[in-house]
């Protein structure tokens, strides 16, 4: 497991770097677009927004005109790549730098809409609890929290990707940006969330978990 400083100094370098990842990443991503809704999000914030690439996606083609986006990374390179990308949209996309610990400084009920594309397969177990629990703070009733993460193979080819991923994350959790697979539906009880989509999306071999959870009222 990575620590904060680790993982923020490793994403310092990777930089740019990272959109190489798109073929790995954009099939998950593009079905995670298919059942969030963006269309009817007003208040959108992103948990680790990196380059700002599925940011500009968003604001692009998902979200409503008037919508507005909050992105959120520990890495100042990020920040800075992200703000560059971003913009051409003003006032309604901005972008700051976090510690790494999930905390939200919204008011409560104010979002309509929480996104984090692989970023908690790289938090601890009680980051990510966190991030959960400040979600339930976050999103309005009815919001949606829409996450894609490395988790398990489901397929021959993707269990052995994630057998010998995690041969690698044991010698050196850094070799893989500290991430692991992880199964996201165990964070989210059914007594504060209904799962409105839930799949494994294998592209190049590699498992992405996707998951649309709404938030419950009440």
């Amino acid at each position: 497991m990575l620590s904060h400083e680790a993982a923020r100094a490793f994403y310092d370098r990777l930089g740019a770097g990272q959109d190489t990842q798109r073929f790995f990443e954009d099939p998950a991503t593009r079905e995670l677009v298919k059942y969030a809704e963006f269309h009817r999000a007003e208040r959108v914030l992103e948990f680790g927004c990196g380059t700002g690439r599925f940011a500009r996606e968003l604001l692009t083609d998902h979200l409503p005109p008037g919508a507005c986006y909050q992105g959120l990374d520990q890495s100042s390179t990020m920040v800075r790549l992200a703000r560059e990308r971003l913009a051409s949209f003003g006032t309604r996309a901005t972008v700051e730098q976090c510690e790494g610990s999930p905390r939200f400084d919204v008011a409560p009920g104010s979002l309509d809409r929480i996104v984090s594309n692989y970023v908690l397969d790289l938090l601890s177990e009680n980051d990510m609890r966190l991030f959960v629990a400040q979600a339930e703070r976050a999103l309005a009733p009815e919001g949606r929290l829409c996450l894609v993460s490395l988790t398990r193979g489901t397929t021959l080819l993707s269990r052995l990707f994630i057998w010998g991923w995690e041969r690698i994350h044991a010698l050196s959790p850094r070799w893989v940006g500290g991430c692991r697979p992880i199964e996201i539906l165990d964070l989210l009880p059914d007594t504060r969330w209904r799962i409105e989509h839930l799949n494994v999306v294998t592209a190049l071999g590699m498992p992405s978990e996707v998951v649309v959870a709404v938030l419950l009222a009440g």
